[in-house]
Formats: C-alpha cells, sequence, structure tokens
C-alpha cells in the first residue's frame, strides 16, 4: 500500500474499501472475502472440533470453560426461543454466533497492519474484514432464508404453507392482499438481516479509517472507539443469530 502522504484521503479510503476481485459482472468473486472468512472458519471450527476430542469431564481448563460458556448460554437462547423439534437450529446459532463475532473481530486490528503486509506480498487490495462485504453478509442471509423455507415446508407442508399465505391475516377473501404482504415480509428478513450487518461493520470501519488518517495523534481516539467497537461486533453477532433462531421458529409454527 502507498504511504499515506502520497495519495489523497479519498483514495486512500478507497483503497482500503476495494476488494481484491477476479471476474467481471455477476461472476466477480472476492478473493479476500473467500479467503478470510474461510480461515476463519476453518480455525475456529477446526479448534472447537479439537477442544471437544481433549475435553475433560472433570474439572475443565479455562479455554474448556469458556466455550462450555458460550455454547451453553448459546443452547439456552435456542430453547427458549425456538418452539419447534429440530436438532439443526442449536448447531445454526453456534455457527452463525461465533463465526460473525470471529469475522467482525477483525476489525478491531489496526487498520494499515495487515493492508501494509498484503502490500509487502504484492498484493495490492486485500479487504480483512469479510463482514463490510454485502456478498458475504446476503450470501449467509440467503442462506437462512433458504432453511426458513425448507422448515416451512417441513413443518407445514406444501399445502399448509401455501393456506397461511392466502389466509393470514385477513381471511381467504382477501387473499391477493395476504399473498402480497406475506411476499413482502418473507423477502424483508434477507434484505435486513444482510443490511443490518452489513452496515453496521462498515461504518465501523470507515470510522477506524477517517481516525487513522491525520496519524499517530489520534490513537487514543482510535482506542476509545475499538473499546466501544468490541460491544458493537458482539452485539451483531449476537442479534444475527437471535433473528435465524427467531424465523426458525416462525416457520416451524403452523399458527
Amino acid at each position: 500500500m502507498a504511504p499515506k502522504g502520497s495519495i489523497t484521503s479519498g483514495e486512500y479510503i478507497v483503497h482500503h474499501l476495494t476488494n481484491n476481485s477476479v471476474g467481471s459482472g455477476f461472476w466477480t468473486w472476492h478473493i479476500d472475502t473467500l479467503i478470510i472468512s474461510g480461515l476463519i472458519g476453518l480455525i475456529a471450527f477446526g479448534g472447537m472440533v479439537l477442544l471437544a476430542r481433549h475435553a475433560s469431564s472433570g474439572v475443565p481448563g479455562r479455554l474448556q470453560g469458556l466455550f462450555e460458556y458460550i455454547l451453553g448460554g448459546i443452547d439456552s437462547q435456542v430453547r427458549d426461543t425456538y418452539h419447534g423439534d429440530s436438532k439443526l437450529v442449536t448447531p445454526l446459532a453456534i455457527t452463525i454466533a461465533v463465526w460473525v463475532f470471529l469475522m467482525n473481530a477483525i476489525d478491531l486490528l489496526p487498520v494499515d497492519f495487515l493492508p501494509q503486509a498484503a502490500h509487502a506480498a504484492g498484493v495490492e487490495h486485500f479487504k480483512f474484514v469479510p463482514t463490510t462485504d454485502p456478498n458475504l453478509t446476503f450470501g449467509m442471509s440467503l442462506s437462512v432464508f433458504a432453511l426458513m423455507m425448507f422448515f416451512n415446508v417441513r413443518y407445514k407442508g406444501v399445502l399448509g404453507l401455501a393456506k397461511e399465505a392466502l389466509t393470514v391475516p385477513f381471511g381467504p377473501w382477501l387473499f391477493p392482499l395476504n399473498l402480497i404482504f406475506r411476499i413482502i415480509e418473507d423477502v424483508a428478513k434477507p434484505i435486513s438481516l444482510a443490511l443490518r450487518l452489513f452496515g453496521n461493520m462498515y461504518a465501523g470501519e470507515m470510522v477506524f479509517i477517517l481516525l487513522a488518517l491525520p496519524g499517530f495523534w489520534l490513537f487514543p481516539l482510535s482506542l476509545a472507539w475499538a473499546l466501544f467497537h468490541i460491544l458493537i461486533i458482539t452485539l451483531q453477532a449476537f442479534v444475527f443469530m437471535m433473528l435465524t433462531i427467531v424465523y426458525m421458529s416462525m416457520a416451524s409454527e403452523s399458527h
């Protein structure tokens, strides 16, 4: 990456927010998003598998105790929110909470640290926070949407789902209006789920970049924002997880 003194502020910001891409049009692949999200998932869940294999039934170590606390809390949230019968929802919630939190947490690293390392390796553009890429957040939300549709068909059947879409909330005589409302409701779910996570993380990354522009003397403000940002990245992972559980619960209920 070029030194800040040799480029304008606008070029510096655009450089940090540009993905490393291949392809064109619809078939553009964001290599940095794929690599970082994949590595985080591999390290996080591979580490959890290894930890589970070496878990002790006696007094747990600190790392085992931490993960038991996290997984127990997520399982409790699922039991309180999801009232259907499925062994998929708890693992899904754990995957979302841990994966989204760790992807968000990369935002806490110094803004120039990883891009400069990539530049030293000969890579011009490499955006290191996957959740600032709407392609990733929409990919996750569309996966949740597909599962929601699967749960609707599994628990209600095709006819039950059609009846619900045509008769709720105004009764069978207003079925065109019911269907319009249902389509709007279902389409809005993945859009809001994706944009909420993307918008919050993109805004947070932008603040870090703006604080890095003047130089080292704004480090105290950057530190203060980083401490506050810990709450944001945790909250966004929790909200994405909870909305997923709620959507699965709504899809599993026939009323």
